[in-house]
C-alpha cells in the first residue's frame, strides 16, 4: 500500500481539492486527511480567460502557472504523501479533433513538492482513440467494493453521478474482478451539469453558485426549453462519450430571455432531463444513484433528480464516502495504477480501443523554489 495525495482541479474553477488516500491501486485500504483550497477572484478570472485556448495561445502560460502554484501550496500541507496524483486544470477538451488540454506542468510540481508527481492523464487514452475521460470511473468501482465490504450497501449494481461543471455517471457492477473487466463498468458524461447554473449566477447576479438552490426552487421550469434541450443529438449517441464545458453553450442562450429564478430552474431541470436520458444506455436499472460533486449540496437539483429516475437517489455520503473529495482521491488512486502500469481507463469508459494505463511520471531532480 502506498499513501497518495490526489489534486483536483474541475471545470467550475473554484479552488483545489486535496485528499489522501490509502491504496495498492486496486483495493482502497483507507482515506486520509483532505483539504480546500479556493481561488481568489482574480486567480478564478485567470482560468476563466484562458478557456477553450490550447499550448501557446494567450493567456495559457498564465493559466499553467498560477495552477502549479496553487497546487504546490496545497501539496506542502501533506508531508505524509508518498506519490502525489495531479489532474492540471482542463482548458480544452476535443478528443475527435485538437486533443485534450490540462494545463499545469507536474515535472514543476515534483520539483516544488519533492515527490514523485503522475500527471497528464488523459493524453494517452485520447493518442489511442479514447474521449480521454471521464476518468473517475475505475476509482468508482474501488468505491463501491470499498462500501460493499464496509457494508454499507448491497453488492448489487450502482450508479455514482459526478455533478461538477459537466456531468458524468458512472454504472459499476461491483462483484467484478478488475475495473477493466467486461461488464465492470459503463461510463460517460450525461451533458452540462453546474456550468451553465454557476455562470448564469456570476452573469447575473455576481455570485459563483445558486446557494442552496434557493433561486431555482422559487422559479418555473420553462418545458419547451427543457424538451429543445434534449432533442440535441448528443443525447441519442451511444457511450461512451465526453463533453468540453462549453459544448452546450445554447443552453445558457436559450434562457437568456428568462427572469432570474426562471432561468434557473429551466437549467437545472436540463441538467436532470440530461441524467435521465443517459439512463437509456445502463446494462441494469442501478440500485442506486449515489451523487457527488457539487451537485449534490443543491436541494433543487436532488429533488428534480429524485422525480425522473427510476431509482433511489443520494448523496455518497449514504455509502460512507466524501463527495467533495471523490474526483482528488480518485486521482490518487488512479496515480497509484499509473506507477505499477495498469490500467486507468478501457473501451466501456473511454472507448479506448484496449485498456489504457495513461499518465506520466515525474520525479523530483532536486526542490529548488519554483517562481
Amino acid at each position: 500500500m502506498i499513501r497518495v495525495l490526489g489534486m483536483m482541479s474541475g471545470t467550475s474553477m473554484d479552488g483545489v481539492d486535496a485528499a489522501m488516500i490509502e491504496t495498492d491501486g486496486v483495493r482502497i485500504a483507507g482515506f486520509g486527511r483532505s483539504g480546500f483550497r479556493a481561488y481568489s477572484d482574480n486567480e478564478s478570472a485567470v482560468l476563466h480567460a484562458a478557456l477553450g485556448r490550447w499550448p501557446g495561445e494567450a493567456g495559457v502560460a498564465e493559466a499553467a502557472d498560477l495552477s502549479v502554484r496553487n497546487h504546490a501550496a496545497m501539496a506542502a500541507g501533506f508531508p505524509e504523501a508518498e506519490l502525489i496524483g495531479y489532474h492540471g486544470q482542463t482548458l480544452a477538451h476535443e478528443p475527435q479533433g485538437r486533443g485534450t488540454h490540462q494545463a499545469g506542468d507536474g515535472a514543476a510540481l515534483a520539483r516544488v513538492a519533492g515527490r514523485p508527481v503522475v500527471w497528464d492523464f488523459r493524453r494517452e487514452d485520447v493518442r489511442q482513440g479514447g474521449e480521454g475521460a471521464p476518468l473517475a470511473p475505475f476509482f468508482h468501482w474501488a468505491c463501491a467494493g470499498w462500501a460493499v465490504r464496509q457494508g454499507r450497501l448491497p453488492a448489487r449494481p450502482m450508479a455514482f453521478l459526478n455533478l461538477g461543471g459537466v456531468g458524468n455517471i458512472t454504472w459499476v457492477d461491483p462483484t467484478a474482478s478488475a475495473p477493466e473487466a467486461p461488464g465492470a463498468c459503463l461510463a460517460f458524461d450525461t451533458g452540462p451539469a453546474n456550468a451553465p447554473i454557476n455562470d448564469l449566477m456570476r452573469r447575473r447576479l455576481r455570485q459563483s453558485h445558486d446557494r442552496d438552490g434557493v433561486l431555482a426552487a422559487t422559479g418555473r421550469v420553462n418545458d419547451g426549453l427543457v424538451a429543445e434541450f434534449l432533442r440535441h443529438p448528443w443525447f441519442d449517441r451511444p457511450p461512451p462519450k465526453s463533453l468540453d464545458r462549453d459544448q452546450f453553450a445554447g443552453l445558457a442562450a436559450a434562457v437568456a430571455p428568462l427572469v432570474d429564478a426562471d432561468a434557473a430552474a429551466t437549467l437545472v431541470a436540463a441538467l436532470a432531463g440530461a441524467v435521465a436520458a443517459g439512463m437509456r444506455w445502463m446494462p441494469t436499472v442501478p440500485a442506486t444513484v449515489l451523487v457527488c460533486g457539487g451537485g449534490r449540496r443543491n436541494p433543487a437539483i436532488m429533488a428534480r433528480l429524485s422525480k425522473v429516475l427510476p431509482c433511489n437517489v443520494q448523496p455518497v455520503e449514504a455509502a460512507g464516502l466524501n463527495g467533495d473529495m471523490l474526483e482528488a482521491q480518485a486521482f490518487g488512486w488512479l496515480a497509484a495504477r499509473v506507477m505499477r502500469g495498469w490500467p486507468t481507463s478501457g473501451p466501456a469508459t473511454t472507448g479506448v480501443a484496449e485498456p489504457c494505463c495513461g499518465g506520466r511520471i515525474s520525479y523530483p531532480r532536486a526542490r529548488g523554489d519554483f517562481s
